[in-house]
């Protein structure tokens, strides 16, 4: 799956990609769990969400009812880039469980160790912007793919950022069908 989600980076066109993928596999991507609880918390999660993420939105673009008029270039980076902000953002620790025989041994776990606190999708955009530049739809696709799991303060802003672009409302289903019909 690695090599799969380094040759669809590969194959799009935007100066720095080459430093991106240099930097993406410098960090724990490939191995990162996608979340701590909610879906694709395991080893290489990340991965396998982000592969799936591509594979919805790319389906929900072809599909959709109203012409969506975007590149291949935009599918692959706003979904197989929307959760970079996870790399080097979980670490293994260990708690006490008990075990199928009752007895209590300890276990490990994914626990948060952000040293970048800058939120969730607007720490993606900016890590990318570090690398490569992102149209304005790319921006608010991947700053906004959270959706109404924001804070309800921000619920006219994410309305208004969906009406603009339509494309930021079908990458934040994609996100919820790959974390909730896939589990990942």
């Amino acid at each position: 799956m690695k090599d799969k989600f380094i040759e669809l980076l590969k194959s799009i066109n935007r100066e720095g990609m080459e430093d991106l993928i240099e930097f993406i596999e410098k960090t724990d991507f490939f191995k990162a769990p996608a979340s701590t609880r909610f879906h694709g918390g395991y080893e290489g999660g990340l991965l396998e969400h982000s592969m799936k993420v591509y594979e919805i939105l790319n389906y929900k673009v072809k599909n959709c009812f109203i012409d969506m008029q975007v590149s291949e270039d935009t599918i692959k980076i706003i979904s197989l880039l929307h959760d970079i902000c996870k790399a080097n953002y979980y670490k293994v620790d260990y708690r006490n469980a008990k075990n199928s025989l009752g007895e209590w041994e300890k276990v490990p776990y994914y626990t948060i160790d952000d040293t970048i606190p800058y939120g969730h999708g607007e720490k993606s955009v900016m890590m990318l912007t570090e690398y490569i530049k992102l149209t304005p739809e790319e921006k608010y696709c991947i700053r906004w793919h959270m959706g109404f799991t924001e804070p309800k303060e921000l619920y006219q802003t994410i309305g208004l950022a969906y009406k603009k672009y339509p494309l930021a409302l079908l990458l934040h289903e994609a996100d919820l069908e790959a974390s909730y019909f896939f589990n990942i």
